[in-house]
């Protein structure tokens, strides 16, 4: 049971993970502190799924699920809601680079707002 509890935990971190990746930028607009967690996340997710790379959480997650005994994903909650979005069935190479270039383009566009936007507040204030 304890597997279980653990490997669902898992699963639910990565949801939030991939979330960051995605939006993450968007949360430096308040705390811009957040783009030294952010940046690498970002690289970290397009490069997994640029390169077809298996992520480490994914295997925590089945390691988990086996030591409790587990052979596929039981129907709560947890893996009726998110593990469909974590591990999409037609996850093919071609897939994986759209949703890489997604995290490109999503987070090259907060970030370009970002850069646009302290440039502009710097130059009201006389600064560069």
């Amino acid at each position: 049971m304890i597997y279980r509890i653990l490997a669902d935990a898992v699963v639910t971190l990565h949801f939030g993970f991939i979330l960051f990746v995605v939006f993450g930028g968007l949360l430096a607009v308040r705390r811009r502190w957040i783009l030294l967690l952010h940046l690498p996340a970002a690289i970290w997710g397009a490069l997994i799924e640029f390169q077809g790379w298996l992520c480490p959480l994914t295997t925590l997650e089945w390691r988990l699920r086996q030591a409790g005994g587990e052979a596929a994903y039981g129907r709560g909650f947890i893996e009726h809601y998110l593990v469909p979005i974590v591990y999409p069935d037609r996850l093919t190479p071609e897939l994986q680079a759209v949703l890489g270039a997604a995290v490109l383009l999503i987070n090259g566009a907060v970030y370009g707002w970002l850069f646009r936007r302290r440039k502009r507040m710097d130059g009201d204030r006389g600064i560069g």
